[in-house]
């Protein structure tokens, strides 16, 4: 009877000891997903607007676009065995470290040169790598675990997760395009010191994201991390990694994914190469580019957080990715066939509108490819958002270096094919996998 309650009371002293902060609630994901959100926000709105002025600031010798170009030759090859370093280190420090690349790259704007832009350059293609397979990652493990725990659909978690992440991120274009626009036209002259203090307040920005990533809680799956006890060697932990990379690549599945992929990089580099230079800058001027990717920047962040809530299986994808597709074709047409630069109002509406609708299509493939592929390779995320890694960069590395050799319509012209060629596929996947994702009646 003494042995009973003494059970009895140690069962009942037992919850009072446990360490609160470490067991993973529904409560605890949710918030892990509002600070990454921020945290993301709050580096890229830097970056993003430092990126969009790139070939307008540092324009001699293309030193911006050729930058940009090795930027993403380099992100594409790192992403490789991106997750590889994700596995090892975690999704979550993986993060942290990913921001200093970040960091590097608005310092070396201050004075920029090729001997400071280039190395930079390098390093943050390796940064971004890891930086957006921890996200993928990371996020994603975040909606299964609370799915789980709160007894809801997968599918729905996952889309929701991902629509307040994006929607948090299409932001940057947003907030950073307007602090770009206020900066860049509080001087009479557009003075080199204005430009510097614009780097100046994207380093404080990304200071405060880095921050706040450190507050991200760790995230307790085995799959995440090499455990140190392990009887297998280091050589074969690294051989059976890098597999993880190549497995997805022999997925027929993700064979139709990648053409998709790319085309999601070559919307993105032809508005930030492309539209700002050719489309934006001659009738709105370089401060302009801020105002126009402001613009840009709301309808993504408005579309991806629509998109997310609309997102519940693989049905809803197809519906919300061709919808999309169809707004940018709308401009693709437009710009093959009877677009040129005017004065007037209509100089300042139609770069305006253009860049809602090229928001609107980024916004969906951004939040729609995330979902697809957490539903897709539950197995191997790492491996899986790799790959969207590898195939975007090497998409958006292409357009920088196409920048100098080609007009905008041939540029738009391509762009309309890429759609063509990336839906295809992709439709004809569907069709294969619907009914084994399709959400239960």
């Amino acid at each position: 009877m003494a042995i009973e309650l003494m059970g009895t009371h140690q069962e009942e002293e037992a919850p009072l000891v446990a360490d609160v902060s470490e067991i993973e609630t529904p409560k605890n994901r949710t918030r892990d997903v509002h600070i990454l959100s921020c945290a993301f926000l709050l580096v890229f709105l830097a970056y993003g607007a430092a990126q969009n002025l790139q070939t307008t600031v540092n324009a001699r010798g293309n030193l911006g676009t050729v930058t940009l170009g090795i930027l993403y030759v380099s992100f594409a090859v790192f992403s490789l065995f991106a997750s590889l370093v994700v596995r090892v280190m975690g999704s979550r420090n993986s993060l942290v470290l990913g921001t200093t690349g970040y960091l590097l790259f608005i310092a070396a704007n201050l004075k920029p040169t090729w001997y400071t832009m280039v190395p930079v350059s390098l390093f943050l293609g390796f940064a971004a790598s890891i930086i957006w397979v921890g996200e993928g990652t990371y996020l994603t493990s975040l909606a299964r675990g609370h799915a789980r725990d709160s007894n809801l659909h997968e599918g729905t978690v996952i889309g929701n997760f991902n629509g307040e992440f994006w929607a948090m991120f299409a932001l940057h274009q947003f907030v950073g395009n307007l602090i770009t626009l206020a900066v860049l036209e509080s001087g009479a002259d557009g003075s080199s010191s204005n430009k510097s203090l614009l780097f100046i307040v994207f380093l404080c920005s990304m200071t405060l994201g880095a921050i706040l990533m450190c507050f991200l809680r760790k995230i307790d799956d085995k799959e995440e991390k090499v455990s140190e006890d392990s009887s297998v060697s280091f050589c074969s932990a690294v051989i059976s990694r890098l597999k993880s990379v190549i497995t997805p690549l022999l997925d027929f599945k993700m064979l139709l994914i990648i053409p998709l992929i790319a085309y999601s990089g070559l919307q993105q580099a032809f508005v930030w190469a492309e539209y700002t230079k050719d489309v934006v800058n001659p009738t709105l001027g370089e401060a302009g580019v801020g105002g126009a990717m402001a613009v840009y920047g709301a309808f993504d962040a408005i579309c991806s957080l629509v998109a997310g809530r609309l997102t519940s299986g693989l049905k809803s994808i197809t519906f919300i990715v061709c919808a999309g597709a169809f707004f940018q074709a709308v401009i693709f047409v437009w710009l093959s066939l009877k677009y040129s630069a005017t004065g007037g109002v209509l100089g300042i509406v139609y770069p305006l509108l253009m860049a809602a609708l090229l928001g609107i299509g980024d916004g969906v493939l951004n939040t729609q490819l995330s979902a697809l592929l957490a539903l897709l390779f539950k197995h191997n995320m790492e491996g899986a958002f790799s790959q969207l890694k590898v195939w975007q960069s090497s998409a958006i590395a292409s357009v920088f270096f196409l920048n100098t050799a080609v007009t905008l319509r041939t540029m738009a012209m391509i762009m309309l094919a890429a759609i063509f060629v990336s839906l295809a596929p992709f439709l004809y996947l569907v069709l294969k996998v619907e009914k084994a994702f399709s959400p239960p009646p």
